[in-house]
């Protein structure tokens, strides 16, 4: 089936765990599905997954890869190409592509994650997802034992720092913009064994390609191996809010550390016909969570159809038989012998 012009029973738009999972759902399903990927992942400068039951230490290009071929398998068709529209129809969407190129669905799946966004501190966005990481569960465990620090952008800091101490009993709290921690705080961190640094971080030290220090503002430079770090987690939401859907605000310790869009459980949104899985609708949701949340959002749109379907039959099967249908058939067939009485003669 060519996309172009084309009506599928769903879009989704979005190629990631989330998307390709729905993806593959809808398509055993024998439902017409087209993915629309973007081609940029959010986990592309990853060097592995972790915590995938079965999929452990596989390359994000990898899994991307396998799933694009299992989903294609079962006739769902993948393209590339961003969606700068998806138009609310009467009867379903219109989803146009920055190319121009236009097609219809019935439904629409938004897998379209979520954006990093790091503190501007220098060399921070280039080390990205090598030695300068976010979520413990993902890279804890390939940074074990080594020299860790801890840049505070927030009051979940002292957080961050317990945390990763599971992992290495070597860490360093950089203080850096932060107001000073409470005297329950420090106690907590000394019973740990974490050291806090004073003073604004100024940049990461790089040798042969290595990040090997922190610089503070001074000039003083604190070896590390790995530096963590809690970006601000901003939806790709600009198709959703297209369509009326306004991002909501994720505070926790009363900082706000980002924004999603808003849905049931099962991915649908305000929006009839809408439904969002992955890192655009849960920010924490890590690779198997989102290919986990696509394969719900995906059930929950084939029942929709279903139903829909259902319907539009219920319909059809009694239009034949409506009074005016009857009354019409009646005086064709039967004339003036209508319920089967002749007149007396």
């Amino acid at each position: 089936m060519s996309e172009m012009n084309q009506r599928y029973d769903t879009v989704v738009i979005g190629g990631g765990a989330a998307g390709l999972s729905g993806a593959l759902a809808l398509s055993r399903a024998r439902r017409s599905v087209l993915v629309i990927d973007g081609g940029r992942p959010r986990n592309a400068p990853a060097s592995h997954v972790h915590n995938y039951l079965g999929r452990e230490g596989t390359p994000p290009s990898e899994l991307l890869s396998v799933g694009r071929a299992e989903a294609e398998a079962y006739g769902a068709e993948i393209v590339q190409g961003k969606v700068v529209e998806a138009e609310k129809l009467a009867d379903g969407f219109r989803v146009v592509r920055e190319d121009g190129s236009v097609v219809e669905a019935r439904r629409l799946l938004v897998t379209t994650g979520l954006v990093d966004e790091l503190p501007a501190v220098e060399g921070l966005a280039e080390r990205w997802g090598r030695e300068v990481l976010h979520c413990p569960y993902c890279h804890g465990w390939e940074v074990r034992d080594q020299a860790v620090g801890i840049l505070a952008v927030s009051p979940m800091a002292v957080h961050q720092a317990l945390l990763w101490r599971q992992w290495t009993d070597d860490v360093v709290l950089f203080r850096h913009e932060q107001a000073d921690f409470g005297d329950e705080d420090y106690e907590r961190l000394a019973a740990r064994g974490i050291g806090v640094v004073d003073g604004e971080v100024a940049g990461l030290e790089i040798a042969d390609d290595r990040f090997t220090g922190v610089r503070l503002a001074g000039g003083r430079v604190i070896p590390r191996e790995a530096l963590v770090v809690q970006p601000r987690f901003t939806a790709r939401s600009s198709v959703l809010e297209g369509l009326g859907l306004r991002p909501t605000e994720l505070e926790v310790g009363g900082h706000v550390v980002g924004t999603y869009i808003a849905a049931d459980p099962a991915g649908a949104t305000d929006v009839p016909g809408v439904w969002v899985a992955g890192n655009v609708a849960n920010l924490m949701e890590q690779v198997v969570g989102a290919a986990a949340a696509g394969l719900k959002s995906a059930s929950m749109i084939n029942m929709d159809l279903v139903d829909e379907d259902t319907r539009r039959e219920v319909e059809a099967r009694r239009a034949p038989f409506s009074a005016e249908a009857e009354r019409q058939v009646t005086e064709r067939v039967l004339g003036d012998r209508r319920h089967g009485l002749q007149e007396a003669r």
